[in-house]
């Protein structure tokens, strides 16, 4: 059973980047065909694909928010890191590390998501 885990900063004041890792148990990054995602939920909103990084270390971002977005990884640790620079009050949501495949990859239908957890922009 793979399982994944948010660590994230809480808050972040505005213009600076937030920046979430996600630890991942019962199989490995590297993994074959499977892709490491970032999810957000704003209040009150749907679902929204991040980015994702592959078994093989390439990395995809969405159109809206690819300026600002670098996903990377650890393989050491199991781990794959976001981080969103320029933040502003609109990038509160919760957000989820999740697990694609080859079908679901860039949408918010994952294999395993993470609990999630809250950030919060703010001064």
């Amino acid at each position: 059973q793979v399982q994944l885990q948010e660590s994230g900063p809480g808050l972040v004041k505005p213009s600076q980047t937030l920046s979430l890792t996600c630890t991942v148990s019962g199989g490995s990054i590297t993994t074959n065909t499977y892709y490491w995602s970032c999810i957000l939920q704003p209040p009150g909103k749907g679902l929204e694909w991040i980015g994702s990084i592959s078994w093989s270390a390439i990395t995809y971002y969405s159109p809206s928010l690819k300026s600002r977005t670098s996903i990377s990884r650890d393989t050491s640790k199991n781990q794959f890191t976001l981080q969103l620079s320029s933040v502003t009050p609109e990038d509160t949501a919760v957000y989820y590390c999740a697990r694609h495949n080859g079908a679901t990859m860039g949408g918010v239908s994952s294999d395993y998501r993470g609990q999630g957890t809250q950030v919060t922009v703010s001064s």
